[in-house]
């Protein structure tokens, strides 16, 4: 799903709650782990803090995370289920379309309320895991551990968004990450890297968040953090997603649409340790849907939009 934002600990790229692949990043980890053991050495002896490399560091992991095999780049198609069966394959007839290269006619998704098996043509087997699937019942990404199937470059999940249940296509060799470029970012700025007052709870709080659905979900917030930029004090409501350990922001503010993608930006933060959590917005960066169409991703919540110009992290990626 953690990055440092304190002294004495590596910096780590968003993973968990928007999908990226531990395994997909541990050859991109291993490549910064003497650079990454340097850093914690100098913060823990006292030396300042390099925002510069520390924010390159990020970045570097960031980018293999997106890139990966399974990363959000390769995200081709999403396609609800309907009640009953629901043909799958590369013909356009089909209620899930695959990509040209899978099976005209794949076989058949069938859903029986909250369930959904896959029923193959014959001659056809995917691979789930390292095992062959040759049919039968597929668990969904609510499940906690989601079947994944995969065909050559293709890989299928099944995901649960509200009370919907659908197909979520991705290859390895989709266009948007064959042609990925660059995305661009603000000058790393210790300005931007901002230590913040913690106010908790009542346990079990939970705060409504909007989603590109148009649905709404509620999502368990711990408290709030509050921070002061330019003699003016800025409030924000994290949640925590299930299964991780981390604080998630999802804000918005007014570089959106301009020079920064205009759902909003996501960041994490380390828990509060004595009632205050940093803020490095330097590590603000783009949500999947800022990649494709494909993506079902939260929206910030009105309390979220900070009345402020936030030039930090990432900048808007091509057209989005």
């Amino acid at each position: 799903m953690t990055f440092s934002l304190q002294l004495g600990r590596s910096p780590r790229a968003p993973t968990a709650a928007r999908g990226y692949s531990p395994r997909a990043m541990n050859a991109a980890r291993l490549l910064l782990l003497a650079s990454l053991v340097l850093m914690d050495s100098a913060a823990q002896a006292g030396t300042p803090i390099d925002i510069e490399a520390e924010t390159r560091a990020w970045q570097k992991e960031r980018i293999a995370s997106l890139t990966a095999d399974d990363g959000w780049l390769t995200l081709v198609g999403l396609y609800w289920l309907n009640e009953g069966k629901n043909p799958v394959g590369s013909d356009r007839g089909n209620a899930v379309v695959l990509p040209a290269r899978a099976p005209a006619q794949l076989g058949t998704f069938v859903k029986n309320g909250e369930s959904v098996s896959l029923e193959l043509k014959p001659g056809v087997t995917l691979l789930s895991g390292d095992r062959l699937f040759t049919g039968g019942p597929v668990r969904s990404d609510a499940s906690g551990e989601p079947d994944v199937l995969r065909l050559g470059s293709i890989r299928l999940l099944v995901i649960k968004r509200d009370e919907k249940l659908g197909i979520r296509i991705k290859d390895s060799e989709a266009e948007a990450r064959r042609n990925f470029h660059a995305i661009p970012m603000y000058p790393a700025s210790a300005k931007w890297r901002i230590e913040a007052r913690f106010e908790s709870a009542t346990q079990g709080r939970t705060i409504p968040v909007p989603t590109v659905l148009g649905t709404v979900e509620r999502m368990s917030s711990p408290g709030t953090v509050l921070f002061s930029l330019e003699g003016k004090e800025y409030r924000l409501e994290p949640v925590v997603e299930p299964g991780e350990n981390r604080l998630f922001f999802i804000f918005g503010d007014e570089t959106n649409k301009t020079e920064t993608y205009g759902a909003g930006r996501f960041l994490y933060a380390e828990m509060p340790v004595k009632g205050h959590v940093v803020l490095d917005f330097n590590r603000a960066y783009n949500p999947p849907c800022a990649f494709s169409p494909y993506a079902t991703c939260p929206l910030p919540p009105r309390q979220n939009k900070l009345a402020l110009r936030v030039e930090a992290g990432e900048k808007r990626y091509g057209n989005h």
